[in-house]
């Protein structure tokens, strides 16, 4: 048994799984782990939820600062005493859904690597946060489902291909780093998990005129999964379909293809016609 699990046992703490909370105790997977995440010794750490510390300890012996925000309060004190010896660690109470991002990592060098064992509840909204632009993030490193790493990698015309996959893949270059089976958790979770990291780009994927109309147009592309985009764009941009009709055309798409079927080029192709409409007529 390992110590932080024997700690854990001996603290007679109950895993809250209203929390989402399943915790890896294999020390050479939580080491491959913190290898995946390709940190470097003058690299910063954001840790989202650190749970009992196993993985935050090999993040801390990479990094050179690792902060790690824990919404627990039952694991303050358990984790304050597991990584008291390392004093290139910072522990903050609180929710990552909620906290002020920026001001929390102001002290962080900058770019910094997101590292996180999330709830699988909160991934999408989490990611989605993350991906808003202002935080200076390096990559992200997550414990993902694995159904959830399958949608951030899909390709257009799939199943997974979504507001998610076209987030992640314009903000980032993501890649799976390795598969995780739920008998490595504590307790097991009904499914497997992934280790998905992603690498910000630099620039966005597909340089748009407004990001705000980009994803205003990825949120129409989706909307009606089964229906023609033009649907899309009459049911949630409140266009007329034969002004909707039009704007096809004018990106060189077919009149019946599905928001499903768009790649990120042809949705910055709609993104910016859109931009142009609404600038025309402000």
């Amino acid at each position: 048994m390992s110590k932080t699990k024997e700690r854990i046992r001996e603290s007679n703490l109950r895993y809250k799984h209203s929390l989402g909370q399943h915790f890896i105790y294999d020390e050479e997977l939580l080491e491959a782990l913190a290898e995946d995440a390709g940190i470097g010794p003058e690299e910063d750490v954001l840790e989202i939820g650190p749970g009992t510390g196993s993985l935050t300890k090999h993040l801390c012996g990479k990094a050179h600062r690792v902060l790690s925000l824990e919404l627990d309060g039952r694991l303050i004190t358990l984790l304050q005493a597991f990584m008291a010896e390392y004093d290139n660690f910072t522990l903050v109470q609180g929710d990552v859904m909620t906290a002020d991002l920026e001001q929390l990592t102001e002290g962080l060098r900058k770019p910094f690597t997101v590292a996180a064992n999330i709830p699988y509840y909160i991934t999408t909204p989490l990611m989605t946060r993350l991906m808003t632009p202002g935080l200076p993030i390096r990559r992200m490193a997550l414990m993902v489902q694995r159904e959830v790493a399958d949608k951030i990698l899909s390709r257009p015309g799939t199943e997974g291909w979504g507001p998610l996959a076209v987030r992640c893949q314009f903000y980032g270059e993501p890649y799976l780093a390795r598969e995780v089976p739920a008998s490595c958790f504590t307790p097991a979770p009904k499914v497997d998990s992934a280790f998905v990291v992603l690498p910000m780009r630099k620039e966005p994927a597909v340089k748009v005129k407004d990001e705000g109309d980009f994803f205003r147009m990825v949120t129409a592309a989706f909307a009606l999964r089964r229906k023609t985009m033009v649907n899309g764009l009459c049911a949630n941009l409140h266009m007329d379909r034969s002004d909707a009709l039009g704007m096809i055309r004018a990106a060189g798409l077919d009149e019946k293809i599905r928001g499903e079927k768009l790649t990120l080029d042809e949705l910055g192709r709609l993104s910016d016609l859109w931009t142009e409409r609404r600038e025309r007529n402000a």
